[in-house]
């Protein structure tokens, strides 16, 4: 790969759009539903798990859950993802407002 090529690649990367949105972590053994927003949804799966596999995971609950179970008993789903034309500041607003949504409509803990 020349400088040039190298270049063009940083540059198509830093420009790409990452998708906003909200998700859930189910525990197929409890039935229990945790549910979070995120910047960047297509690698939240891999950072979260990466966490929880740690024992380091931000949510008391769900950590103790995945000691329990283990990692077989979870799955990701996406639920949301939002417009990528949206600007910061109401992305921000919108992910907070369907966080609570998707909150009360699956009766969910916060990741």
């Amino acid at each position: 790969m020349g400088i040039i090529d190298r270049k063009a690649a940083i540059a198509a990367y830093k420009e790409r759009k990452t998708p906003a949105g909200i998700f859930a972590v189910r525990c197929s053994a409890t039935g229990r539903v945790w549910v979070g927003r995120s910047q960047h949804l297509d690698t939240q799966q891999n950072g979260l798990w990466f966490s929880l596999r740690l024992g380091s995971g931000m949510n008391r609950d769900l950590q103790a859950a995945w000691k329990a179970h283990g990692e077989a008993a979870f799955t990701f789903e996406e639920l949301e993802r939002l417009s990528d034309e949206t600007l910061p500041y109401v992305r921000q607003a919108m992910l907070k407002e369907r966080l609570a949504f998707w909150k009360a409509e699956l009766d969910a803990a916060l990741v």
